[in-house]
């Protein structure tokens, strides 16, 4: 088995500071990447249709096929997962990657707006 960069699970647990081949961790990480997902999901960030992994067989293809979105999407992946599994040692390093998932969750809920605009809450008034 080797690294598969367009694995959700190995490319996430290479930022983590893990080896692809070393598993003992692999359900943590699964249940945090998931637990994202659907954060992404109410969002309006990716499929309409509930996505998780089980694996490092799912791809970042196979959750979306915009370029545009996925640099952003495998960043606040990552931060959040970091956060949950392995936070920073200190409440400033903390605040640092709280701020960062901040700003996506803005940048990513704009995305998701522009994609499917909310309805227009007094077009029946």
């Amino acid at each position: 088995m080797s690294f598969n960069s367009q694995s959700i699970l190995d490319s996430v647990k290479k930022l983590l500071g893990l080896e692809f081949d070393y598993t003992d961790f692999d359900a943590d990480v699964t249940m945090h990447i998931n637990s994202v997902f659907g954060i992404l999901q109410q969002m309006g960030v990716g499929p309409v249709i509930a996505y998780s992994i089980t694996d490092n067989t799912q791809t970042w293809s196979d959750f979306s096929a915009d370029i545009d979105k996925l640099a952003t999407i495998k960043s606040y992946i990552y931060q959040k997962v970091r956060l949950m599994f392995d936070p920073p040692a200190t409440s400033f390093g903390i605040i640092a990657v709280e701020k960062v998932i901040t700003e996506f969750e803005f940048r990513l809920s704009v995305m998701g707006e522009t994609l499917a605009p909310p309805s227009e809450p007094f077009a029946n008034a």
